[in-house]
């Protein structure tokens, strides 16, 4: 627009000058024609908005060009550009007056050159100007909703990062809780069982209570292992050495395996595919959490541990000939300590169910428990 302002300007002073070059008014014409354009290059450094400066420089450009329409009426041509200086400075309700004055000003000296009342004269002007004011108003009431919905784009986003960054950090929270509860707080209650039962043998059977106490020095060796491993990358340290999740599974029923439970690894089937870090994470913590169960509210002798590999997925199935229980029906209040227990089996839920895995729990009372914890491969 600022280029199209100039050839017309150029082209109205060439086109005075080539039929009244010798004119009484051309000193003026090419006087207010370089006053015109100077003021013209000084707009984009006052802004677009409607300040005391700016509204006193579009005075001056639009009074400029009136005397210049006066004295020359080809210059009426450079109304359109300023169409949109109006436009672009003014809000609607002050440009479209200050539009419909210039186009009366261009059409009347337009008329007073023709002599006669030319149709063509008559309705062109205001045409332009009317396509000109219509283009530019849709124009801008596109450009603010488009803003709009940027800023909401751009609120959007941000709202939604904050809420993913929130869950994030609540789901690695829930996922810290686990690994501490499938780790430290189940070798720490195992310690402290073992301690107690070699605190009341201490002296009738000293031999007993030196063997409880050996087991829970072996069972805070692997805990202080599993602590340091958790601040190192959180991978169990029996998967760390890289013998896989069977290997890993035999470890822990060695350990757990004690003169009054004899814990049992069988497999059926080998994986097709390789198990991804994640799943032999969860099966291992899920067998850790299951025994824990076993060996603190089962009294059971015998619990097994069997681990099937099917095409599709894979299922780590954990038995025990224990008391058993209902598993319809919620623990009595009071059965532990506030805080002390009861996070095993949503833990082992909520670790399948980030793996699109499921549960499955069979017992009675009297008859033993089977969890069943199947977990989905991906094909290769």
């Amino acid at each position: 627009m600022h280029t199209a302002f100039f050839v017309l300007l150029s082209a109205s002073v060439a086109r005075y000058l080539a039929r009244h070059a010798d004119g009484p008014h051309t000193p003026w014409v090419i006087a207010l024609s370089a006053l015109l354009a100077a003021l013209y290059v000084l707009g984009p450094a006052l802004g677009t908005r409607p300040t005391p400066r700016r509204l006193t420089w579009l005075g001056l450009v639009v009074t400029a060009w009136a005397l210049l329409v006066v004295l020359a009426p080809s210059f009426a041509w450079c109304a359109v550009p300023l169409f949109y200086t109006g436009l672009r400075t003014l809000p609607p309700r002050a440009a479209i007056p200050l539009v419909a004055l210039l186009t009366a000003l261009a059409v009347a000296t337009q008329l007073g050159l023709a002599g006669w009342p030319d149709p063509n004269v008559l309705l062109a002007p205001p045409a332009v100007a009317a396509v000109a004011t219509t283009v530019f108003v849709v124009m801008q009431r596109q450009a603010a909703r488009q803003e709009v919905l940027i800023d909401d784009l751009v609120r959007t986003r941000r709202e939604l990062a904050a809420t993913e960054r929130r869950e994030g950090t609540l789901a690695e929270r829930e996922r810290l809780a686990r690994e501490i509860h499938d780790t430290l707080a189940q070798g720490l209650s195992s310690q402290r069982m073992l301690l107690q039962a070699a605190d009341r043998l201490w002296e009738t059977a000293p031999g007993t209570a030196h063997d409880h106490v050996r087991t829970a020095a072996a069972i805070a060796e692997r805990s202080l292992a599993e602590a340091r491993r958790f601040v190192h990358d959180l991978t169990p340290a029996d998967l760390a050495g890289g013998g896989g999740l069977l290997q890993a599974l035999r470890a822990v029923a060695e350990r757990e395996t004690t003169p009054g439970l004899t814990v049992r690894v069988h497999t059926e089937g080998s994986p097709s595919v390789p198990l991804p870090a994640p799943v032999e994470s969860a099966l291992l913590r899920i067998a850790q959490g299951a025994l824990a169960n076993v060996r603190e509210h089962a009294a059971a002798t015998t619990a097994t541990l069997t681990l099937t590999c099917l095409d599709d997925q894979i299922v780590l199935d954990v038995t025990d000939d224990g008391r058993g229980f209902d598993p319809r029906t919620p623990p009595p209040t009071g059965a532990a300590p506030a805080g002390a227990r009861g996070h095993g089996l949503p833990a082992i839920r909520a670790r399948l169910r980030q793996l699109g895995g499921t549960l499955t729990i069979e017992s009675a009372p009297g008859e033993g428990t089977a969890l069943s914890a199947a977990i989905p491969l991906e094909p290769r």
